[in-house]
């Protein structure tokens, strides 16, 4: 009988520290993300979060600066040299993205022929069902995502 009282005793006492423990993580204190006007200028590269890949044929650059709980929103600022992508209509664009451009130019011409060019102080929202080729001699851009399921924020 002692023996129960004892493994009754453990069992209770690790559900005690599990349940404070996830009572501390739900009850942490979330913070506004902060991108200042240098980080802005292009010192957020410097971030140790940055990574650097090869995307439609460019060297790129991305920090995220905020991924929500559901991985379903995210924003950051993005980095690319001159390129060249297509989205089908069978496949679209995948996400809905807002971009505001901070350097550089991009023209989006939609599979109607239809031509959109942005410069630096420009913004733009492109819906996920948007078809068409966005071409640039390279860009710096602010740009916030929201997918369905979560695709395209990697």
């Amino acid at each position: 009988m002692r023996k129960i009282v004892v493994f009754t005793i453990i069992l209770a006492s690790i559900a005690v520290i599990a349940l404070a423990s996830r009572h501390e993580e739900t009850n942490a204190v979330v913070l506004p993300v902060k991108v200042s006007k240098e980080e802005m200028a292009g010192k957020i590269f410097d971030r140790p979060e940055m990574v650097e890949m090869e995307r439609y044929g460019t060297a790129t650059q991305d920090v995220m600066t905020l991924l929500s709980s559901d991985k379903k929103f995210a924003s950051g600022v993005y980095k690319a040299g001159k390129h060249r992508a297509e989205w089908t209509v069978e496949d679209g664009y995948g996400v809905d993205e807002f971009l505001y451009m901070l350097d550089g130019t991009m023209t989006l011409t939609s599979v109607d022929g239809s031509v959109q060019e942005f410069g630096p102080g420009d913004a733009v929202t492109i819906p996920m069902e948007w078809a068409g080729v966005e071409e640039s001699d390279g860009y710096t851009q602010l740009w916030v995502i929201y997918s369905v399921d979560g695709s395209g924020l990697e």
